[in-house]
């Protein structure tokens, strides 16, 4: 099996994102199929898992920890902090909160560690960067956390290269998690270059570009009200027409190379630099299986380049997030 490098961690180049066994696109699947799910990711060869205390507000970490906890040894765990669920009116409706304060981020690894059930977590990222807090201070609070045994390494999401920097002048970053597809192209700004530069694995998350690259999904009236996708733009009704266009060569190109087009979206962003690694999520054990195919899926100079023609930064139609979520991250833009 081909694996890659994620600081000290030698893991497959596919991982399983567990955000999608929580609801956010979706009903979460029951609960003794998302223990089946990730008991057959072990099964398939995937040796990376990422989660947070944001999804399901901890639900998501109390499955793998459930699930999970007594084949320890076989896996890399990743969780994040700095973005979580918080009761602020007392009612037991916890909403999202972005909290990068040092106690914040000590309080909840403390929370995770109990939830995954183990003593340390192998990657711990800070999920947003909170900017009323010096980012300088976030990771000051993770490197402490590193001393203390309870994590092993450091990771950033969703911020730029110069906040990067920073924060690997602080206490070496293992890894940076941003969205990464053919139809999501901004770390190719800057952010993959300074990774490559520091040593920083970079991790993408919607490979899939939250389902399109799986190229059926056409019809966005039949997403359930609550859906992630109806707050983005790229799915609004404007966009979205527009945006389904690209999939007739996209299409095409899968048939060429002899696969499904998951594979393909996952194989292209896998050949784009050595230092990748890649974390789809799904709720279907097929899913999970057509994906792990993509490691076996070998793509030519010339279907490389059809690809960057068909579908790139210039012609998907509508920003990655909306406003409010735009001002919650820190990624360059085009």
């Amino acid at each position: 099996m081909n694996t890659r490098h994620v600081g000290p961690f030698t893991i497959n180049p596919i991982g399983l994102g567990c955000m999608n066994i929580c609801p956010v696109y979706g009903p979460p699947p029951a609960l003794a199929d998302a223990q089946r799910l990730l008991l057959t990711a072990l099964d398939e060869g995937v040796d990376f898992f990422d989660t947070a205390a944001l999804y399901g507000f901890g639900e998501s970490e109390r499955i793998i920890g459930n699930t999970l906890s007594g084949h320890r040894s076989r896996f890399t765990l990743a969780s994040k902090c700095g973005l979580h669920g918080v009761d602020l009116q007392g009612n037991g409706k916890k909403v999202r909160v972005i909290d990068g304060r040092p106690e914040t981020i000590r309080a909840t690894c403390e929370n995770s560690l109990r939830s995954l059930k183990t003593d340390v977590i192998d990657l711990y990222y800070l999920h947003r960067w909170d900017k009323k807090v010096p980012i300088e201070d976030s990771v000051g609070a993770l490197s402490d956390l590193v001393r203390a045994g309870k994590i092993r390494t450091i990771g950033l999401s969703e911020v730029s290269a110069v906040t990067l920097r920073k924060a690997h002048a602080v206490h070496p970053i293992t890894a940076l998690q941003t969205e990464y597809s053919l139809w999501t192209r901004n770390p190719e700004i800057a952010v993959l270059e300074a990774c490559r530069e520091l040593g920083v694995a970079f991790v993408s998350f919607s490979p899939l570009a939250r389902k399109f690259l799986c190229a059926d999904l056409i019809d966005t009236s039949s997403l359930l009200p609550t859906d992630w996708r109806h707050t983005s733009p790229r799915f609004n009704a404007e966009n979205y027409p527009h945006n389904l266009q690209l999939l007739n060569t996209y299409q095409q190109i899968a048939q060429d190379v002899a696969c499904t087009p998951a594979q393909l979206a996952i194989a292209w962003v896998l050949h784009q630099a050595p230092h990748i690694v890649t974390i789809p999520g799904t709720s279907r054990i097929d899913h999970l299986k057509d994906n792990m195919g993509a490691l076996n899926i070998r793509l030519s100079a010339d279907i490389l380049q059809r690809l960057d023609q068909a579908i790139n930064a210039h012609n998907v139609k509508g920003n990655r997030y909306n406003d409010v979520a735009s001002s919650e991250v820190d990624t360059e833009v085009f």
